[in-house]
């Protein structure tokens, strides 16, 4: 008995919110951590407290009522925050509410259900979005192609695909790495999935989990991807009636007309590229540009678009960033050729020098999508088997804020997002 009223009394605590004041928490460069400042966010969303997302103000920051628990907060996650009066509120949210102001207020109201499309098996690479996420305490479940052939994509509003290889060529790693220990494992693994949902090949399963997602962002949902998941992803449903896999992959050679045969219509947002099936070259298709750019590490950099917040709220709020100059880094997918972009998709991020375009966003039916090349935001060169990004040395990164605005993004009140 005693439990319970402490845990009412609790309750009523953190929603008798003061009339008086609001906490600011400012995501310009005074912020100390910019990437815990998004798990404090969503840690009040949970709560049931709404958030403003004031885009373009100080670099995107986040106003919510003042509450003891929120300042604490705040306290022990490092992050830093202003008390200011419901007077000084008020007058941000008017200055921001300016016709010739280039900012906007959204309102965050409920925590997003977040998905990470990963294999239960530990294979040796990281993922950039599974570190941020549990660098900025913000919750997620794994989920893999068993649950999503299973029909459980719906309980989820947001999904990342880990870098993955949905074509079935077990992301190109046979000519080096065939004979180790975890790529016949993978092999093994996938292929007795394949087997048990009734697949005779890996390509097979991989195309019905890339068509049940396709759906699920027709349906509404909202869709992540970096690194290899984002062309291997659109080659998959492009290559639906033929076979792009070579006998190292699935035993039999792929189909001589394979090229011929490829629907670009199926695709979410590239179009016209060419394939590449062999197998002992390390890439997929012209899409990615890693092998063919030529440009040093320490010239490497991406420029964010500027857009109108009040008029185009969604890519605003998904290039809310202290820098919009932002460190490139290099993946199986670096960067997409420009050329080969849909021209309903929007490019939100590119290298115009190099023709490059790094990060792009697009409608699909009810749903989104958000294609962000590159493996790390703070590792330019990322192999197999290197260790991990310790993100506490990057807790300012605005390569991995990128990631963290997508996150956030499906708790935004919908009817202020005109597509």
């Amino acid at each position: 008995m005693k439990k319970l009223l402490f845990f009412i009394l609790s309750l009523q605590i953190f929603s008798n919110v003061s009339r008086s004041n609001h906490i600011l928490i400012p995501m310009d460069d005074s912020q100390a951590d910019h990437l815990k400042a998004y798990g404090i966010a969503y840690w009040v969303l949970q709560n049931g407290v709404e958030v403003q997302w004031l885009l373009n103000y100080r670099g995107g920051s986040f106003m919510m009522p003042y509450n003891i628990k929120i300042q604490n907060e705040c306290n022990i996650r490092g992050v830093t925050f202003e008390i200011i009066t419901t007077a000084k509120a008020s007058a941000i949210l008017d200055e921001i509410a300016q016709p010739e102001i280039n900012m906007d207020a959204i309102k965050l109201e409920k925590a997003p259900k977040i998905a990470v499309y990963a294999p239960p098996n530990k294979l040796p690479w990281d993922d950039a979005v599974m570190l941020a996420l549990t660098y900025a305490e913000i919750p997620y479940e794994l989920i893999y192609d068993e649950q999503i052939l299973k029909g459980e994509l719906s309980k989820y509003d947001w999904l990342h695909l880990h870098h993955e290889d949905f074509t079935g060529q077990f992301g190109k790693f046979w000519s080096a790495y065939q004979n180790t220990q975890w790529y016949r494992e993978d092999v093994e693994r996938q292929t007795e999935t394949a087997q048990r949902f009734g697949f005779q090949k890996v390509s097979q399963l991989k195309l019905a989990v890339a068509k049940r997602i396709k759906q699920y962002v027709f349906d509404g949902g909202f869709l992540f991807a970096m690194c290899s998941a984002t062309d291997t992803y659109d080659i998959a449903l492009a290559a639906e009636n033929t076979d792009i896999c070579e006998t190292p992959f699935d035993g039999d050679p792929a189909d001589p007309q394979a090229q011929q045969k490829l629907n670009y219509d199926n695709c979410l947002a590239f179009r016209n590229f060419k394939i590449i099936t062999n197998p002992y070259e390390y890439e997929h298709s012209d899409i990615d540009v890693s092998h063919t750019r030529k440009i040093r590490q320490e010239d490497d950099y991406f420029t964010l678009f500027d857009f109108s917040a009040k008029w185009d709220p969604v890519p605003t709020m998904l290039c809310q960033n202290h820098e919009n100059m932002i460190k490139g880094f290099m993946g199986q997918a670096t960067a997409f050729k420009k050329e080969l972009i849909k021209p309903n998709v929007l490019i939100m991020g590119e290298n115009k020098a190099l023709n490059e375009v790094r990060y792009l966003y697009g409608i699909h039916g009810k749903g989104f999508f958000v294609f962000y090349g590159g493996h790390d935001p703070e590792d330019y060169q990322h192999f197999v088997y290197d260790p991990p990004t310790k993100l506490e040395l990057y807790k300012n990164s605005a390569g991995y804020r990128l990631i963290l605005n997508n996150v956030l993004f499906p708790a935004a009140k919908k009817k202020k997002l005109k597509t």
